[in-house]
């Protein structure tokens, strides 16, 4: 299997639903914004390039990028709204960077935050055995109201139909587009242009591809992912805080597989960038943040926050409040206390 050539990562929405003055691709979660884990996942995938595609808060969006990842390649979404669009602005300023736009080009979107570059990498290589125009990530749930709904004759994928554009038959479908795809990059790059906008938005919808794939007689295959989570989106502060309990619970799985005493998963917050050695204990109560590392033998808590704090082996803080900060190994730290910056 070839490595994707490009990720395009799609963050131009307007995110209104958020109520907030900070663009939606911009608010944090576990320790990172919802574009950064995008962006994180897109790196996993280990395309040779990643590409993130702006429009809303323009100068916001692109400051955080700059600095959390400055080799990413930036492209701007003009005034025509949808989808495809933000697609086609993104492959044209990829291609000022690329000798060739060829192979698999790879579209996600910057509000799923558990999506994997595993599953970016096994999506590539189901995409390139099939030999597909294109591949949608699919996945079944009980409720699909508000998604594109994946049809299908005798098993191949004819069409995606988004919610507010579907039949009562069609709404009836439960396997739903996940936004997720991986494109061959001359068809798709040839393809975007002569994408409509007649519908009910007046968008141009990247899931037309998969009529255009059909008139060229190319085919269009589904991966479906069975972790439905990692195609989970978010529109709200309801569902932020859904994912965000969600991506804890993960993050707290592997901690205790790698050896790490949690007493109270449900009390216990730790951010993904967090490092904790084995045979550390954390009590109940715990927000441990940033870029934290906790050496062996520590107990943690309970009640003790500690954002970007390096604590030495064999200490003890409970009911503390430390940040930027070293703690000694071997440190008895009295309860309630206040630990200052680095010096």
């Amino acid at each position: 299997m070839n490595n994707p050539l490009a990720v395009v990562v799609l963050a131009a929405g307007q995110g209104t639903r958020m109520k907030s003055n900070t663009p939606k691709v911009l608010h944090p979660m576990c320790g990172r914004p919802l574009l950064g884990h995008a962006i994180v996942a897109a790196e996993e995938s280990e395309a040779a390039h990643q590409v993130v595609v702006i429009r809303h808060q323009r100068d916001r969006v692109a400051s955080m990028v700059e600095s959390f990842a400055p080799d990413v390649i930036l492209a701007d979404q003009d005034e025509i709204p949808g989808t495809g669009r933000a697609v086609q602005c993104g492959l044209e300023e990829l291609a000022k960077h690329v000798e060739k736009l060829e192979g698999t080009v790879l579209v996600t979107s910057a509000d799923v935050p558990l999506l994997e570059g595993a599953t970016l990498r096994e999506l590539t290589r189901i995409h390139e055995e099939s030999g597909s125009a294109v591949t949608v990530v699919t996945t079944v749930v009980e409720d699909p109201t508000g998604y594109g709904r994946i049809i299908r004759k005798d098993g191949a994928v004819v069409k995606i139909v988004e919610h507010r554009d579907a039949t009562e038959e069609e709404r009836a479908v439960k396997e739903i587009n996940a936004g997720i795809y991986a494109f061959d990059a001359a068809f798709l790059y040839d393809a975007l242009p002569n994408l409509s906008a007649d519908n009910d938005q007046g968008e141009i919808y990247l899931t037309d591809t998969i009529a255009a794939a059909l008139a060229q007689g190319r085919t269009s295959g589904a991966f479906i992912l069975e972790d439905a989570w990692q195609a989970q989106g978010c529109n709200d502060r309801a569902q932020l805080s859904e994912l965000r309990a969600e991506m804890n619970r993960r993050i707290l799985l592997e901690h205790m597989r790698e050896g790490v005493t949690i007493v109270d998963p449900g009390s216990t917050w730790i951010d993904v960038d967090v490092e904790i050695a084995p045979d550390v204990t954390i009590e109940p109560g715990c927000v441990i943040e940033g870029s934290t590392f906790i050496d062996s033998y520590s107990h943690i808590g309970p009640h003790t926050t500690l954002r970007s704090v390096n604590v030495g082996e064999g200490v003890f803080a409970p009911h503390c409040f430390g940040f930027d900060t070293d703690i000694e190994p071997g440190t008895l730290l009295p309860p309630f206390q206040q630990l200052s910056a680095r010096n």
